[in-house]
């Protein structure tokens, strides 16, 4: 089983988190380029702890994510990170240019000497208000941009592409990918219809704030999908993320996260961000308040329905084990959930030095 660490670049400044998009009257240059040196120190440190990974993502109008272009972070880590892939999870890819994004990812696949990962993720409405795209075209912009991506690192001579909503006279792109035939495809694999997409077209499927339960009957819906397509998942065809905290015991570890403010629960967020995209005019709000029923939950509740690891090595070890046994997953995707500043990186240390070893034997 392999380890991937997640910083979302989140803004450390003083915000609020329940508030989308977030006013400019809150940013502070300063607080901004400390967020982006704890970021690398984040993942400097688990490149050399071991991680199998480092995972950037795109989000948009928020303080939760510095990084609406996730390109230029991977690119800046690829002078930093110099062993583990680079999971660039993800570009948004219905409200981008699909070539632009095939270009881009060859470019950072050649720059890491082929470390990328590519996770193509359909974002969520609020992200469709960004730039001006319908999100009730999500999933056919979606199946067409990744078909186009596809064939652009494959297709060796030049193509013309006349789609339903891309058109293009000639593609021929410069960078190739260094992995053949291209760089690993992930995507999101929570709804039915994702899963049936990503089976059929051999893509690994990737679950973010859920729970082990709902990613349980996800996963089977997935390999029984595959299955019917001629193929059988491997476990690094699974991604799952959660919050994880590790301290040198049980004891202080439970005590560094309960000793943490009252925190933003995922449900309100959400809501948060329906209300924004209500008063932007688009439809479809329903579906992000939708998303992610989350509500705050006490410390224990959430690492039993596998939202959190929390604890000592050993109980961290086991509370893996648990997701791996129920999911078949081959890769946890680890998010810094909060920051304690040094106790944060002796987490990622512990977790990279007594964890992993053995989660390898898995």
């Amino acid at each position: 089983m392999k380890a991937s660490l997640f910083w979302a670049a989140r803004y450390i400044g003083k915000a609020p988190h329940d508030v989308w998009p977030l006013s400019g009257e809150y940013y502070s240059s300063e607080a901004a380029v400390r967020s982006m040196e704890t970021t690398f120190e984040q993942f400097r440190c688990a490149d050399a702890f071991g991680f199998d990974w480092v995972t950037v993502a795109e989000h948009h109008y928020s303080g939760f994510s510095l990084t609406p272009n996730p390109m230029v972070l991977a690119g800046a880590l690829c002078q930093i990170v110099r062993r583990a892939k680079i999971a660039v999870l993800g570009p948004t890819l219905p409200i981008l240019n699909p070539v632009r994004v095939a270009e881009e990812l060859a470019m950072l696949d050649t720059m890491s000497g082929g470390r990328v990962v590519a996770g193509m993720m359909r974002g969520t409405p609020n992200e469709y208000v960004t730039y001006n795209i319908n999100p009730a075209e999500s999933r056919e912009r979606f199946a067409e941009a990744l078909q186009l991506i596809r064939r652009s690192w494959i297709e060796t001579r030049p193509f013309g592409w006349l789609g339903r909503y891309y058109q293009y006279r000639t593609i021929s792109i410069w960078p190739r990918p260094v992995q053949q035939p291209h760089p690993p495809l992930y995507m999101s694999g929570s709804s039915p219809e994702a899963g049936a997409f990503a089976a059929d077209n051999h893509i690994g499927i990737g679950f973010a704030f859920t729970t082990v339960p709902l990613a349980r009957t996800a996963v089977q819906h997935y390999r029984a999908c595959a299955r019917d397509a001629g193929w059988e998942p491997e476990p690094d065809h699974v991604i799952y993320r959660a919050m994880f905290h590790v301290a040198d015991s049980d004891e202080e570890a439970f005590a560094d996260m309960s000793g943490l403010p009252p925190r933003i629960s995922l449900v309100e967020q959400n809501q948060a961000i329906a209300e924004g995209v209500r008063q932007s005019g688009y439809y479809g709000a329903d579906a992000v308040a939708q998303r992610q029923r989350t509500s705050r939950r006490e410390l224990a509740d959430r690492i039993a329905l596998g939202q959190v690891i929390v604890g000592g090595p050993d109980t961290v070890l086991a509370q893996v084990q648990r997701i791996r046994d129920e999911l078949g997953a081959g890769i946890i995707d680890l998010v810094v959930g909060a920051q304690f500043g040094d106790k944060t990186l002796r987490s990622i240390e512990l977790f990279g030095t007594k964890v992993l070893p053995q989660m390898r034997e898995l």
